[in-house]
Protein backbone atom coordinates (compact mmCIF):
# COMPACT_ATOMS: atom_id res chain seq x y z
CA UNK A 1 0.00 0.00 0.00
CA UNK A 2 1.00 3.58 -0.61
CA UNK A 3 0.20 7.24 -1.58
CA UNK A 4 -0.57 7.83 -5.44
CA UNK A 5 0.01 11.17 -6.21
CA UNK A 6 -1.01 12.61 -10.19
CA UNK A 7 1.22 16.17 -10.48
CA UNK A 8 0.18 18.42 -13.47
CA UNK A 9 -0.51 15.09 -15.61
CA UNK A 10 -0.99 15.80 -19.36
CA UNK A 11 -1.96 13.58 -22.31
CA UNK A 12 -2.41 14.83 -25.85
CA UNK A 13 -2.98 12.49 -28.70
CA UNK A 14 -2.25 13.78 -31.95
CA UNK A 15 -5.35 13.49 -34.51
CA UNK A 16 -5.12 12.25 -38.25
CA UNK A 17 -4.89 15.48 -39.43
CA UNK A 18 -1.98 16.41 -37.18
CA UNK A 19 -4.00 18.52 -35.06
CA UNK A 20 -3.40 18.61 -30.76
CA UNK A 21 -6.36 16.79 -28.66
CA UNK A 22 -6.18 17.36 -25.28
CA UNK A 23 -7.46 14.48 -23.44
CA UNK A 24 -6.22 15.18 -19.84
CA UNK A 25 -4.98 18.88 -18.94
CA UNK A 26 -2.72 19.24 -16.05
CA UNK A 27 -4.20 17.47 -13.52
CA UNK A 28 -2.62 17.17 -10.11
CA UNK A 29 -4.28 14.89 -7.11
CA UNK A 30 -3.07 13.21 -4.14
CA UNK A 31 -4.71 9.97 -2.86
CA UNK A 32 -4.08 9.05 0.51
CA UNK A 33 -2.36 5.47 1.11
CA UNK A 34 -5.55 3.20 2.12
CA UNK A 35 -8.00 5.90 0.16
CA UNK A 36 -10.98 5.07 -2.42
CA UNK A 37 -10.77 7.61 -4.81
CA UNK A 38 -14.06 8.10 -7.45
CA UNK A 39 -12.74 9.62 -10.77
CA UNK A 40 -16.09 10.75 -12.28
CA UNK A 41 -17.62 12.73 -15.07
CA UNK A 42 -19.00 12.41 -18.33
CA UNK A 43 -18.18 10.50 -21.22
CA UNK A 44 -15.09 11.84 -23.01
CA UNK A 45 -14.22 14.04 -19.90
CA UNK A 46 -10.31 11.81 -19.73
CA UNK A 47 -11.07 9.77 -16.35
CA UNK A 48 -10.32 6.16 -18.31
CA UNK A 49 -7.49 8.16 -19.83
CA UNK A 50 -6.55 9.20 -16.83
CA UNK A 51 -6.58 5.63 -15.32
CA UNK A 52 -4.51 4.15 -18.28
CA UNK A 53 -2.00 6.63 -17.47
CA UNK A 54 -1.35 5.82 -14.02
CA UNK A 55 -1.33 1.73 -14.97
CA UNK A 56 0.97 2.52 -17.54
CA UNK A 57 -1.21 1.63 -20.75
CA UNK A 58 -0.90 5.18 -21.76
CA UNK A 59 2.07 7.50 -22.27
CA UNK A 60 2.13 10.87 -19.95
CA UNK A 61 2.94 13.89 -22.35
CA UNK A 62 4.20 15.66 -19.72
CA UNK A 63 3.75 15.64 -15.54
CA UNK A 64 4.79 12.80 -13.21
CA UNK A 65 2.80 10.54 -11.46
CA UNK A 66 4.31 8.76 -8.36
CA UNK A 67 3.49 6.02 -6.42
CA UNK A 68 5.14 5.63 -2.85
CA UNK A 69 6.86 9.08 -3.29
CA UNK A 70 9.04 7.48 -6.65
CA UNK A 71 8.22 8.05 -10.05
CA UNK A 72 6.58 5.72 -12.29
CA UNK A 73 5.61 7.64 -15.87
CA UNK A 74 8.93 5.18 -17.19
CA UNK A 75 8.20 2.01 -15.87
CA UNK A 76 6.68 -0.81 -17.70
CA UNK A 77 3.04 -1.47 -16.73
CA UNK A 78 4.25 -5.21 -15.12
CA UNK A 79 6.78 -3.36 -12.60
CA UNK A 80 3.98 -0.56 -11.61
CA UNK A 81 2.60 -2.72 -8.66
CA UNK A 82 -0.83 -2.41 -9.75
CA UNK A 83 -3.85 -4.33 -10.69
CA UNK A 84 -6.73 -3.24 -12.89
CA UNK A 85 -10.22 -4.16 -13.19
CA UNK A 86 -11.67 -3.50 -16.74
CA UNK A 87 -15.40 -2.93 -17.38
CA UNK A 88 -14.82 -5.91 -19.18
CA UNK A 89 -14.33 -8.84 -17.43
CA UNK A 90 -11.85 -10.27 -19.50
CA UNK A 91 -11.99 -13.66 -18.93
CA UNK A 92 -9.86 -16.73 -20.25
CA UNK A 93 -13.21 -18.35 -21.36
CA UNK A 94 -11.23 -22.30 -21.55
CA UNK A 95 -10.11 -21.76 -18.37
CA UNK A 96 -11.70 -22.33 -14.64
CA UNK A 97 -12.34 -19.49 -12.05
CA UNK A 98 -9.19 -21.00 -10.47
CA UNK A 99 -7.09 -20.50 -13.11
CA UNK A 100 -8.36 -17.05 -14.68
CA UNK A 101 -7.33 -16.00 -10.58
CA UNK A 102 -3.75 -17.64 -10.30
CA UNK A 103 -2.94 -16.96 -14.45
CA UNK A 104 -1.04 -13.25 -13.41
CA UNK A 105 0.80 -14.72 -10.70
CA UNK A 106 2.13 -17.88 -12.47
CA UNK A 107 3.18 -16.21 -15.24
CA UNK A 108 4.87 -12.71 -13.85
CA UNK A 109 6.46 -14.31 -10.62
CA UNK A 110 8.42 -17.00 -9.18
CA UNK A 111 5.74 -18.46 -6.55
CA UNK A 112 5.36 -21.62 -5.61
CA UNK A 113 2.17 -23.57 -6.31
CA UNK A 114 1.29 -24.13 -3.39
CA UNK A 115 0.98 -20.01 -2.07
CA UNK A 116 -0.06 -19.61 -5.33
CA UNK A 117 -3.24 -21.66 -4.30
CA UNK A 118 -3.59 -20.21 -1.08
CA UNK A 119 -3.53 -16.77 -2.43
CA UNK A 120 -6.42 -17.59 -4.73
CA UNK A 121 -8.40 -19.84 -2.04
CA UNK A 122 -8.07 -16.52 0.28
CA UNK A 123 -9.49 -14.19 -2.07
CA UNK A 124 -12.60 -16.58 -2.79
CA UNK A 125 -13.67 -16.74 0.37
CA UNK A 126 -13.82 -13.12 1.05
CA UNK A 127 -15.20 -12.67 -2.65
CA UNK A 128 -17.91 -15.92 -1.33
CA UNK A 129 -17.04 -17.66 -4.71
CA UNK A 130 -15.23 -20.63 -3.10
CA UNK A 131 -17.93 -23.23 -4.24
CA UNK A 132 -17.18 -21.54 -8.31
CA UNK A 133 -13.83 -22.12 -8.26
CA UNK A 134 -13.91 -24.96 -10.82
CA UNK A 135 -16.13 -23.32 -13.17
CA UNK A 136 -15.63 -21.55 -16.29
CA UNK A 137 -16.86 -18.29 -17.52
CA UNK A 138 -19.50 -19.60 -19.41
CA UNK A 139 -21.11 -20.94 -16.28
CA UNK A 140 -21.36 -18.19 -14.51
CA UNK A 141 -23.29 -15.00 -13.97
CA UNK A 142 -22.50 -11.62 -14.80
CA UNK A 143 -21.90 -10.73 -10.90
CA UNK A 144 -20.11 -13.87 -10.58
CA UNK A 145 -17.60 -12.84 -13.25
CA UNK A 146 -17.20 -9.60 -11.96
CA UNK A 147 -16.27 -11.60 -8.82
CA UNK A 148 -13.71 -13.61 -10.39
CA UNK A 149 -12.01 -10.46 -12.18
CA UNK A 150 -12.14 -8.84 -8.76
CA UNK A 151 -10.25 -11.91 -7.39
CA UNK A 152 -7.74 -12.20 -10.58
CA UNK A 153 -6.96 -8.72 -8.87
CA UNK A 154 -6.95 -9.25 -4.74
CA UNK A 155 -4.49 -12.10 -5.77
CA UNK A 156 -2.08 -9.49 -6.99
CA UNK A 157 -1.50 -7.87 -3.36
CA UNK A 158 -1.25 -4.79 -5.10
CA UNK A 159 -0.07 -1.29 -3.77
CA UNK A 160 -3.03 0.01 -5.95
CA UNK A 161 -6.05 -1.08 -7.53
CA UNK A 162 -7.50 0.36 -10.60
CA UNK A 163 -11.35 -0.03 -11.26
CA UNK A 164 -12.41 1.30 -14.93
CA UNK A 165 -16.28 1.34 -15.09
CA UNK A 166 -16.18 -2.27 -13.57
CA UNK A 167 -20.13 -2.22 -12.71
CA UNK A 168 -21.75 -1.06 -15.91
CA UNK A 169 -22.25 -4.07 -17.37
CA UNK A 170 -24.50 -5.05 -14.32
CA UNK A 171 -27.99 -5.00 -14.14
CA UNK A 172 -29.59 -2.23 -11.62
CA UNK A 173 -30.23 -4.38 -8.93
CA UNK A 174 -26.96 -6.19 -8.65
CA UNK A 175 -25.07 -2.79 -9.03
CA UNK A 176 -26.10 -1.69 -5.81
CA UNK A 177 -25.24 -5.06 -4.49
CA UNK A 178 -22.23 -5.31 -6.00
CA UNK A 179 -21.21 -1.35 -5.09
CA UNK A 180 -21.84 -2.42 -1.11
CA UNK A 181 -19.62 -5.55 -1.89
CA UNK A 182 -17.02 -3.41 -3.18
CA UNK A 183 -16.32 -1.18 -0.36
CA UNK A 184 -16.46 -4.01 1.77
CA UNK A 185 -13.87 -5.76 0.54
CA UNK A 186 -11.33 -2.47 0.01
CA UNK A 187 -12.30 -1.44 3.68
CA UNK A 188 -10.85 -5.55 4.43
CA UNK A 189 -7.91 -4.82 1.92
CA UNK A 190 -6.95 -1.12 2.98
CA UNK A 191 -5.64 -0.75 -0.33
CA UNK A 192 -5.05 2.23 -2.33
CA UNK A 193 -8.21 2.29 -4.99
CA UNK A 194 -9.14 4.61 -7.50
CA UNK A 195 -12.18 3.97 -9.08
CA UNK A 196 -13.57 5.31 -12.56
CA UNK A 197 -17.11 5.96 -13.20
CA UNK A 198 -19.47 8.17 -15.13
CA UNK A 199 -22.42 6.98 -12.46
CA UNK A 200 -22.80 10.16 -9.71
CA UNK A 201 -24.32 7.30 -7.37
CA UNK A 202 -21.56 5.18 -7.40
CA UNK A 203 -19.42 8.31 -6.97
CA UNK A 204 -21.44 9.82 -3.94
CA UNK A 205 -21.92 6.21 -2.35
CA UNK A 206 -17.96 4.56 -2.47
CA UNK A 207 -16.05 6.90 -2.29
CA UNK A 208 -13.83 8.66 0.23
CA UNK A 209 -12.92 11.39 -1.57
CA UNK A 210 -13.95 12.36 -5.34
CA UNK A 211 -12.81 14.04 -8.34
CA UNK A 212 -14.74 15.13 -10.95
CA UNK A 213 -13.24 15.67 -14.34
CA UNK A 214 -14.75 17.56 -17.38
CA UNK A 215 -13.62 18.28 -20.86
CA UNK A 216 -10.23 17.00 -19.56
CA UNK A 217 -9.87 18.98 -16.29
CA UNK A 218 -9.96 18.75 -13.12
CA UNK A 219 -13.45 20.31 -11.54
CA UNK A 220 -13.15 19.69 -8.04
CA UNK A 221 -11.82 16.87 -5.39
CA UNK A 222 -13.11 16.31 -2.40
CA UNK A 223 -15.56 14.36 0.30
CA UNK A 224 -19.07 13.62 -1.40
CA UNK A 225 -21.22 16.02 0.90
CA UNK A 226 -18.60 19.01 -0.24
CA UNK A 227 -18.65 18.21 -3.51
CA UNK A 228 -22.45 18.40 -3.07
CA UNK A 229 -22.92 21.33 -0.62
CA UNK A 230 -19.65 23.27 -1.55
CA UNK A 231 -19.43 22.64 -5.15
CA UNK A 232 -16.41 24.73 -6.91
CA UNK A 233 -18.23 25.80 -10.20
CA UNK A 234 -21.62 25.26 -12.17
CA UNK A 235 -20.37 22.40 -14.11
CA UNK A 236 -19.82 20.21 -10.17
CA UNK A 237 -23.39 21.69 -8.90
CA UNK A 238 -25.05 20.71 -12.45
CA UNK A 239 -23.54 17.48 -12.55
CA UNK A 240 -23.49 15.88 -8.76
CA UNK A 241 -27.07 15.34 -7.51
CA UNK A 242 -30.16 14.45 -9.53
CA UNK A 243 -32.45 15.79 -10.37
CA UNK A 244 -29.82 18.35 -10.89
CA UNK A 245 -29.55 21.48 -9.15
CA UNK A 246 -31.84 24.75 -10.83
CA UNK A 247 -30.13 27.60 -12.25
CA UNK A 248 -31.42 30.99 -12.92
CA UNK A 249 -29.58 33.59 -14.45
CA UNK A 250 -29.57 37.41 -12.97
CA UNK A 251 -28.32 40.39 -12.78
CA UNK A 252 -27.29 42.61 -9.48
CA UNK A 253 -29.32 45.37 -9.04
CA UNK A 254 -28.85 47.17 -5.90
CA UNK A 255 -29.61 44.33 -2.80
CA UNK A 256 -31.35 42.22 -5.09
CA UNK A 257 -30.99 39.42 -8.09
CA UNK A 258 -32.98 40.17 -11.08
CA UNK A 259 -33.91 37.12 -13.30
CA UNK A 260 -36.10 37.23 -16.15
CA UNK A 261 -39.41 35.47 -13.93
CA UNK A 262 -38.56 36.99 -10.55
CA UNK A 263 -36.30 39.13 -8.23
CA UNK A 264 -34.71 37.45 -5.12
CA UNK A 265 -33.50 39.78 -2.27
CA UNK A 266 -29.65 39.53 -1.09
CA UNK A 267 -28.15 38.85 2.21
CA UNK A 268 -25.04 40.85 3.68
CA UNK A 269 -23.12 37.82 3.12
CA UNK A 270 -24.67 37.45 -0.51
CA UNK A 271 -24.24 40.59 -1.38
CA UNK A 272 -20.79 40.81 -0.88
CA UNK A 273 -19.96 37.86 -2.37
CA UNK A 274 -21.41 38.83 -5.63
CA UNK A 275 -19.38 42.29 -5.18
CA UNK A 276 -18.08 42.71 -9.22
CA UNK A 277 -19.80 40.22 -10.96
CA UNK A 278 -21.12 41.36 -14.38
CA UNK A 279 -23.84 38.41 -14.11
CA UNK A 280 -24.78 36.04 -11.31
CA UNK A 281 -26.53 32.79 -11.54
CA UNK A 282 -28.52 31.48 -8.42
CA UNK A 283 -28.46 27.75 -8.14
CA UNK A 284 -31.17 25.76 -5.66
CA UNK A 285 -31.19 22.37 -4.98
CA UNK A 286 -34.51 20.52 -5.89
CA UNK A 287 -34.95 18.88 -2.26
CA UNK A 288 -34.15 22.58 -0.71
CA UNK A 289 -37.07 24.24 -2.85
CA UNK A 290 -39.98 24.70 -0.30
CA UNK A 291 -43.65 24.05 -2.04
CA UNK A 292 -46.63 25.54 -0.16
CA UNK A 293 -50.45 26.05 -0.75
CA UNK A 294 -51.21 29.34 -3.19
CA UNK A 295 -51.24 31.98 -1.14
CA UNK A 296 -49.54 35.55 -0.43
CA UNK A 297 -45.86 35.60 -1.50
CA UNK A 298 -42.98 36.86 0.67
CA UNK A 299 -39.73 38.30 -0.88
CA UNK A 300 -38.19 34.68 -1.19
CA UNK A 301 -41.24 32.99 -2.01
CA UNK A 302 -42.99 33.12 -6.01
CA UNK A 303 -46.39 32.04 -6.79
CA UNK A 304 -46.08 29.51 -9.85
CA UNK A 305 -48.17 26.49 -12.03
CA UNK A 306 -47.17 23.05 -11.17
CA UNK A 307 -46.78 21.34 -15.02
CA UNK A 308 -45.80 17.99 -14.22
CA UNK A 309 -45.41 15.64 -11.31
CA UNK A 310 -43.11 12.74 -11.36
CA UNK A 311 -43.74 10.09 -8.48
CA UNK A 312 -40.74 8.05 -7.85
CA UNK A 313 -42.33 6.72 -4.56
CA UNK A 314 -40.36 8.04 -1.47
CA UNK A 315 -40.88 11.30 -3.06
CA UNK A 316 -42.45 13.27 -5.92
CA UNK A 317 -40.60 15.47 -8.55
CA UNK A 318 -42.59 18.22 -9.05
CA UNK A 319 -41.79 20.94 -12.12
CA UNK A 320 -42.92 24.42 -11.80
CA UNK A 321 -43.52 27.65 -13.82
CA UNK A 322 -43.49 30.64 -13.24
CA UNK A 323 -46.24 31.35 -15.30
CA UNK A 324 -48.96 29.05 -17.14
CA UNK A 325 -46.78 29.29 -20.28
CA UNK A 326 -44.02 27.41 -18.48
CA UNK A 327 -41.44 29.79 -20.21
CA UNK A 328 -39.13 28.90 -17.27
CA UNK A 329 -39.82 25.08 -15.69
CA UNK A 330 -37.46 24.12 -12.18
CA UNK A 331 -37.79 21.61 -10.14
CA UNK A 332 -38.82 21.27 -6.94
CA UNK A 333 -38.62 18.04 -4.90
CA UNK A 334 -41.76 16.60 -2.00
CA UNK A 335 -42.18 13.68 -0.12
CA UNK A 336 -44.14 11.15 -2.19
CA UNK A 337 -46.72 10.70 0.56
CA UNK A 338 -47.79 14.39 -0.82
CA UNK A 339 -51.08 14.92 -3.17
CA UNK A 340 -49.83 18.09 -5.62
CA UNK A 341 -51.64 18.28 -8.77
CA UNK A 342 -50.35 19.28 -12.55
CA UNK A 343 -51.87 22.76 -13.25
CA UNK A 344 -52.56 23.25 -9.16
CA UNK A 345 -50.98 26.67 -8.18
CA UNK A 346 -48.36 26.58 -5.48
CA UNK A 347 -45.84 28.80 -3.69
CA UNK A 348 -42.34 28.22 -4.25
CA UNK A 349 -39.68 29.39 -1.38
CA UNK A 350 -35.64 29.69 -2.36
CA UNK A 351 -34.74 29.51 1.39
CA UNK A 352 -31.35 31.87 1.37
CA UNK A 353 -29.54 29.30 3.48
CA UNK A 354 -29.68 26.75 0.65
CA UNK A 355 -29.02 29.17 -2.07
CA UNK A 356 -25.55 28.81 -4.37
CA UNK A 357 -24.24 31.77 -6.50
CA UNK A 358 -22.06 31.80 -9.22
CA UNK A 359 -20.46 33.54 -11.64
CA UNK A 360 -22.28 33.76 -14.73
CA UNK A 361 -19.29 34.40 -16.90
CA UNK A 362 -16.76 31.56 -16.01
CA UNK A 363 -18.88 30.03 -13.71
CA UNK A 364 -17.35 29.79 -10.50
CA UNK A 365 -18.96 29.47 -7.10
CA UNK A 366 -19.15 32.80 -5.28
CA UNK A 367 -21.31 31.74 -2.45
CA UNK A 368 -22.34 28.40 -0.86
CA UNK A 369 -24.27 26.90 1.80
CA UNK A 370 -22.37 26.08 4.67
CA UNK A 371 -22.19 22.52 5.85
CA UNK A 372 -23.44 23.21 9.20
CA UNK A 373 -26.43 24.67 7.13
CA UNK A 374 -26.90 21.50 5.36
CA UNK A 375 -26.48 19.54 8.69
CA UNK A 376 -29.08 21.54 10.52
CA UNK A 377 -31.96 21.45 7.98
CA UNK A 378 -35.20 19.60 9.14
CA UNK A 379 -36.23 16.65 7.19
CA UNK A 380 -39.30 17.80 5.13
CA UNK A 381 -42.53 15.48 4.42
Amino acid sequence: MAQLELDDVRKVFTDDDGSDIVAVDDVTVDIEDGEFLVLVGPSGCGKSTTLRMVAGLETVTSGDIRLGGRSIVDQKPQDRDIAMVFQSYALYPHMTTRENMAFGLEESTDMADAEIDERVENAADLLDIPDLLDRKPSELSGGQQQRVALGRAIVREPEVFLMDEPLSNLDAKLRSQMRTELQRIQEDLDTTTVYVTHDQTEAMTMGDRIAILDGGELQQAGTPLECYHRPANRFVAGFIGEPSMNFFDATVEGDRLVADAFEYPLTAAMREAVEGADGVTLGIRPEDVEVASAGSAGDDEFDTVVDVVEPMGNENAVYLGFDEEMSDTFVATVGGMRRIDAGESVVARFPSDAVHLFDTTNGDALHNRSLEDAADAEPRI
